[in-house]
């Protein structure tokens, strides 16, 4: 399993938002983190989300703690990785 770090990509498992791509973008303790979609690309809104309803993915963006969505959306652009997170899961 990939580590759990800031940047990194998750496929969210459960609740409303299940099978849409997120990133993490805080570390809140060793059960829950932050996430965001950001809203307007997966769908998924900044939330806290217990890990153990993440599937950790191996992509990685680079962005800072607590990143805007709009950071967030700059870096998945630089990574070129918008259309990976806008297709659903396989």
């Amino acid at each position: 399993m990939s580590p759990i770090t800031i940047g990194r990509l998750a496929v969210k498992l459960k609740g409303r938002d299940a099978g849409r791509k997120c990133v993490i973008v805080n570390i809140i303790d060793k059960n829950f983190v932050l996430v965001t979609g950001p809203k307007n690309i997966t769908g998924v809104r900044r939330r806290k989300v217990n890990i153990d309803h993440l599937l950790i993915l191996p992509q990685q963006i680079k962005i800072n703690k607590n990143a805007s969505d709009e950071e967030v959306i700059k870096a998945i652009e630089e990574a070129q990785l918008m259309d990976f997170m806008k297709e659903g899961i396989k």
